[in-house]
């Protein structure tokens, strides 16, 4: 999906995430009609703030993946375990330990470095990147809300259901468009985000936030080599420190909170 968001860089990014929702909107529909589900769910408050939730992260994400380098936008946005952790004292009533809040602000160390020591991302780009972030553990903690009241087919299906008509609207009204092969690319997005929307789903019902989103980071791996090969992007010594701290933090802080719970 990352490489597919980069590709498109004549495409803007609320075209993307409505082609995204369309595709997913449409096969997600099909599965709980195959499941026999009603798919509009049981807790609609939460289903809706999760959908609200999902579409901010996903503008702001997607924003990132096409202005920033990808190891960078990829590494940001896994800020999220972190922002997860404090909103679920919140909203979940699982508080953090002291000690996390130290492997917050390592991880927080590392975004400055990124940013102080990479010319090509601007204070705006940092923002957004951020936001998306937290935007995204906000939709987590929707989903570990959501476990003892809906299917995850129907989680992931009020996803795409609240974007499409959201931000449907506005692509409307300043449609480009994309040539043969950006087609099967906005395609493709869709088919590949749907299917890990429901693992991921599956995922953080079954088993607490911390345990699952260890699997998330091999993403920033994945990021340098495809950012190096694809895009012929580079990264300097302290942007891998950056990208380093961001994940020892999280990584550190998230395995902190597993055995302590």
């Amino acid at each position: 999906m990352n490489i597919g968001v980069k590709y498109l860089d004549q495409i803007p990014a609320y075209e993307i995430v409505f082609f995204r929702a369309l595709v997913s909107l449409v096969v997600c529909y099909f599965l709980l009609l195959k499941a026999r589900l009603s798919p509009w769910g049981n807790n609609k408050k939460y289903l809706l703030l999760r959908g609200l939730a999902g579409t901010a992260a996903l503008m702001m994400y997607f924003y990132t993946l096409q202005n920033m380098p990808l190891a960078s936008a990829v590494t940001i946005q896994y800020l999220s375990p972190i922002f997860t952790i404090i909103i679920a004292g919140f909203l979940l009533q699982e508080y953090p330990r002291p000690a996390q809040w130290l492997f917050f602000f390592v991880s927080f160390g590392g975004v400055v470095m990124i940013k102080g020591f990479d010319p090509r991302i601007t204070v705006t780009e940092m923002t957004i990147g951020v936001a998306a972030a937290v935007c995204s553990a906000l939709a987590y903690n929707f989903i570990r809300k959501l476990k003892d009241f809906d299917h995850p087919l129907v989680v992931v299906f009020y996803f795409p259901l609240v974007t499409v008509p959201i931000i449907g609207t506005y692509t409307v009204f300043h449609w480009v468009s994309p040539n043969p092969k950006e087609w099967i690319i906005l395609i493709l997005i869709g088919l590949a985000t749907t299917v890990a929307q429901i693992f991921m789903t599956k995922g953080y019902q079954l088993e607490k936030a911390a345990n699952i989103s260890n699997f998330n980071y091999l993403g920033t791996v994945y990021a340098i080599l495809f950012g190096y090969f694809i895009f012929s992007e580079t990264i300097g010594v302290y942007g891998f420190l950056g990208i380093f701290l961001i994940l020892f933090g999280v990584v550190t802080g998230s395995r902190f909170r597993q055995k302590a719970v």
